[in-house]
């Protein structure tokens, strides 16, 4: 296909230059309480989507007035996926596309196509054929989809595939895999790339977000599959959380391993359902899963935006998949603005400009772990705000008893390292939350921390493992915390463990592992291995073991040479 052409503006080249995407977006004016979240999130070089159904685009005002002002970027809820555009074999229709694409060319937006092939909404036609003929199916549909909008610049990007994995890690048992086996995504990469050269080819699954079974593989799928010269281009998280199930663990990790494989991380399906009735803790830390996964973005250049999955909650898919369960988005069923948009926009730099003068509540449950010569790693359980908290600021105090408490560091997450600590020695700390008029905490309780003996010569190091999480068969060891114990900075270390007898390694981010019967000895990669005094870096691995196993790895050991 052509290369496609695309018009932009000064303003649009600089945001794009930032995000790593080309899109003409609305100037960034300075943020301001009455701004759209479209300009707000324009001004930090970023989008912030939604996804639209034909029906209410074509028949109602309200849900046309809000898609057009409030966001820069739309996905097609349903017009884009096989069912809607080849319901039968070699008849293709595109009129609920069409609309969508065009309603997006009106006001100024991008398009993100979904979903390409995926196991669900995909005619029986194609699941009854044979595996030549399914290739031949799966090629032609990529290629006559795709290639029908390669050369319209609104169209710039695509879910290829979708939800290839089971919860376990392994390959999902759809009738793709089943038939065709895993090539069937590096084809239909391929397909996608010869379709429209232009545009960003994701891959895209839920609970994927933290650093999980589920996550690694991912990781791991997309790093075999750039190693083999696959056009991939980015991994969507489709983030459909619920409040009851707490936030997704080491976000933050997630998307900087992803971003290091030189891939996009895109939030493509973001919703925060709720046990109904709501009442005002759930609330409160929906507004916070909102504005978590904003803020994720925003600290992240390899993430271009976040899509929300609908904008109302009239139209929301939560209360037909969960029954008892619902509220989700950011308008109610009337079209109303409710917290979580006011959360949205207070982490994309909106003014509060209503006086907002009610402090957060205080962090509680503070704890210290992973304790090292040289640093601590602290967590806390969130604390609430009537609009939303936008950060934790860490105090520390030397001693036992006494001195003063001084602000440290900040944090936007529950956690926090903290590093250049002396050896032998106590510290206390405590957590205070702030919220985005600037209302600070009570702070926290305290927790005191004595740091471990360590080496004051020139070289040395520490390690550290923590369990992430198990489950039958198999864990994750993340983060494997390794500190610079020494007075001079290193340039290299290894880290050697013992694995139980029985259990092999799956999977490993940020070093390098070599296993000789039972010891594995990680090594730095390449861009971790400089640390300075005190200074730490971390790294990850998964194993398999037998499912009545629940034995973990021990015996941790850094040598900095």
């Amino acid at each position: 296909m052509p290369l496609r052409t695309r018009r932009l503006g000064a303003a649009s080249l600089a945001l794009a230059a930032l995000a790593g995407f080309t899109v003409s977006l609305l100037s960034a004016q300075p943020a301001a309480a009455a701004d759209p979240l479209r300009t707000l999130a324009a001004a930090k070089g970023k989008f912030i989507g939604t996804a639209v159904a034909t029906s209410p685009l074509a028949n109602e005002t309200a849900y046309r007035t809000i898609a057009a002002q409030e966001f820069n970027q739309v996905t097609a809820e349903n017009a884009m996926k096989w069912d809607s555009t080849e319901p039968n074999d070699n008849q293709y229709t595109f009129s609920g596309a069409d609309q969508i694409v065009a309603f997006a060319q009106a006001n100024n937006q991008i398009v993100h196509g979904h979903t390409l092939v995926w196991h669900q909404q995909t005619p029986g036609w194609v699941q009854s054929l044979s595996a030549s003929a399914m290739k031949t199916a799966m090629l032609d549909h990529i290629a006559t989809v795709v290639g029908h909008y390669a050369n319209n610049p609104a169209v710039q990007s695509w879910d290829v595939v979708n939800e290839v994995f089971d919860e376990n890690g392994g390959f999902r048992t759809s009738f793709w895999y089943n038939t065709l086996g895993s090539g069937f995504i590096a084809d239909a990469f391929r397909a996608a790339r010869a379709a429209d050269p232009d545009a960003k080819l994701c891959i895209n699954d839920y609970n994927v977000e933290g650093i999980n079974a589920k996550s690694t593989a991912m990781y791991n799928l997309v790093s075999s599959l750039k190693s083999q010269g696959v056009p991939i281009d980015c991994v969507g998280f489709q983030s459909h959380l619920a409040t009851q199930y707490g936030f997704p663990g080491q976000l933050t990790e997630n998307v900087a391993r992803f971003a290091a494989l030189g891939v996009q991380v895109r939030f493509t399906e973001l919703d925060v359902r709720i046990v109904l009735p709501a009442d005002t803790t759930e609330i409160n830390t929906q507004n916070q899963y909102y504005t978590n996964i904003i803020n994720a973005c925003l600290a992240s250049t390899a993430c271009p935006g976040v899509t929300i999955w609908g904008f109302t909650d009239k139209y929301s898919w939560v209360p037909d998949t969960f029954p008892s369960e619902g509220q989700a988005l950011i308008y109610d069923a009337n079209y109303n603005a409710k917290a979580d948009y006011t959360a949205i926009a207070t982490a994309l730099g909106a003014g509060t400009g209503g006086g907002d003068t009610t402090a957060p509540s205080a962090p509680t449950n503070l704890t210290a772990s992973g304790t090292t010569s040289s640093g601590t790693t602290l967590s806390w359980t969130a604390s609430t705000d009537n609009t939303a908290v936008t950060g934790y600021d860490i105090l520390r105090a030397p001693g036992a008893s006494g001195g003063t408490f001084a602000v440290v560091g900040t944090s936007t997450s529950t956690s926090y390292a903290d590093s250049g600590l002396a050896a032998s020695s106590t510290y206390r700390y405590q957590v205070r939350a702030r919220d985005a008029a600037g209302n600070v905490s009570a702070v926290s309780s305290t927790v005191s921390v004595t740091t471990l003996s360590g080496g004051g010569g020139p070289g040395g190091c520490s390690a550290v493992g923590t369990t992430q999480t198990q489950w039958p068969g198999g864990y994750v060891i993340q983060p494997v915390t390794v500190t610079n114990t020494g007075s001079a900075q290193i340039t290299s270390w290894t880290v050697t463990f013992t694995l139980p007898a029985g259990h092999t390694i799956t999977g490993s981010w940020n070093a390098v592992l070599t296993v000789s019967g039972q010891t594995v000895t990680a090594k730095n990669a390449n861009y971790n291995g400089t640390l300075g005094a005190g200074a730490s870096t971390s790294f990850g691995f998964q194993v398999a073991r037998p499912t009545s196993d629940t034995a973990l790895p021990s015996g941790y050991a850094c040598a900095a040479p």
